[in-house]
């Protein structure tokens, strides 16, 4: 039996909820091929940005987020791109391109070759982490 996470539709790793920085460097040493380089510079300005930041693994994607503030970004792997989530992204300036659902959420979507450390990027991290974010866990 392997110890290597089971990959889920669209190449998602499948990581066991948990807290804490071990287990999202888990699912972004299994995100396949180009992919885990994404999650990894992600990750890393994350860090950068938000020195406090929390970290947990919830149905099977990566959530950062500052104590007393919420969960404020994360990300889940698709077959052609990484997805991006500002979990209050509706409220940032400029507002992150992708739509969603729920009406707080928006999106990015990272292709492979795609830049993550952009200057509309921190932005969008500083200005989420700063905010009030979202309480779901």
């Amino acid at each position: 039996m392997s110890d290597e996470p089971v990959l889920l539709s669209g190449g998602n790793p499948q990581i066991a909820k948990a807290d804490g920085d071990e287990p999202v460097q888990r699912y972004i040493e299994a995100m396949p091929e180009w992919k885990s380089d994404v999650g990894r510079r992600l990750d890393e300005l994350v860090a950068r940005l938000v020195p406090e930041v929390s970290k947990a693994v919830r149905w099977n994607s990566p959530f950062y987020g500052v104590d007393g503030r919420g969960w404020f970004l994360s990300f889940h792997c698709f077959t052609k791109y990484v997805k991006v989530t500002f979990l209050r992204g509706a409220h940032l300036e400029p507002m992150p391109p992708v739509g969603s659902k729920d009406p707080d959420a928006r999106y990015v979507h990272l292709f492979e070759g795609d830049d993550v450390d952009t200057a509309e990027m921190r932005s969008w991290i500083e200005q989420a982490a700063a905010i009030d974010g979202w309480h779901g866990f």
